[in-house]
């Protein structure tokens, strides 16, 4: 008789050390509570962080709006900061995925921006700022913290958005044969990502302001054509200035 097929599924056959465990298809089950658990709880609480700020929001109402127990943020994310901080990770986490190996130095220029830069342009065909949406709500959090950013809005920034620019500067300095990235080199990447950040944080206005430039055949794909082109434009003109003799050279 085989004694481990006989015993209880959630205890340990007989010369096996460790915890009970739980049934396979039980674990998966709770395992999947857990996930829906925290995506309602980061749901809820961003809606609400995006309408009233951190400091004037309640872990009882983001509770009570994801239809969880009092105690779930404490269980699932160690308390309300850690909940923020679930919520301001979320969207730049899934930025810096997409990104990929953009700085693959097997990569031309033009391939890395166009892995770069194709992120932030999203769908464009869909409205960032419907007002009853997630996205926008989002957007309403970061909008908050740009203004006035937080001490959990630094630490993501520096775990997640630095090693992104400062690879992006990298890259745009090997491309201007330099070893290092310089004060200039930083510059031309807050350029590059203001063009295409435009595109996710003022589409509405932009619709407003020339709506035919959102709503043509394959816009995606022309606007980032247009993007990677510009963006080679101008690292073709920061070759090109560092190439030209200094104030100190022409006087002698």
């Amino acid at each position: 008789m085989n004694t481990a097929a006989n015993l209880p599924l959630d205890l340990p056959a007989h010369g096996e050390s460790g915890p009970p465990r739980l049934p396979e298809a039980t674990a998966e089950r709770a395992f999947d509570r857990g996930v829906l658990a925290r995506e309602q709880l980061v749901a809820a609480a961003t809606r609400i962080f995006a309408a009233k700020g951190y400091a004037a929001a309640t872990t009882r109402e983001i509770c009570e709006a994801a239809g969880a127990n009092v105690a779930a943020i404490h269980y699932y994310f160690g308390d309300k900061e850690g909940l923020y901080r679930a919520v301001l990770m979320r969207p730049i986490t899934e930025m810096a995925n997409a990104f990929g190996r953009f700085d693959d130095p097997a990569l031309s220029f033009e391939e890395s921006m166009r892995m770069f830069l194709g992120p932030f342009l999203g769908d464009l065909s869909q409205s960032a700022d419907c007002s009853d949406g997630l996205d926008a709500q989002v957007m309403r959090v970061h909008l908050r913290e740009m203004i006035d950013p937080s001490k959990v809005f630094q630490e993501v920034i520096e775990q997640i958005v630095v090693p992104a620019h400062n690879a992006l500067a990298n890259v745009i300095a090997r491309h201007c044969g330099l070893k290092r990235a310089d004060a200039d080199i930083h510059q031309l990447a807050f350029a590059l990502v203001a063009m295409a950040h435009d595109y996710c944080m003022s589409r509405e206005f932009m619709k407003m302001l020339a709506p035919d430039v959102l709503n043509r055949p394959k816009a995606m794909k022309t606007i980032l054509d247009r993007l990677v082109g510009y963006s080679r434009a101008l690292l073709d003109h920061e070759i090109g200035r560092r190439q030209l003799p200094t104030a100190t050279e022409r006087s002698s």
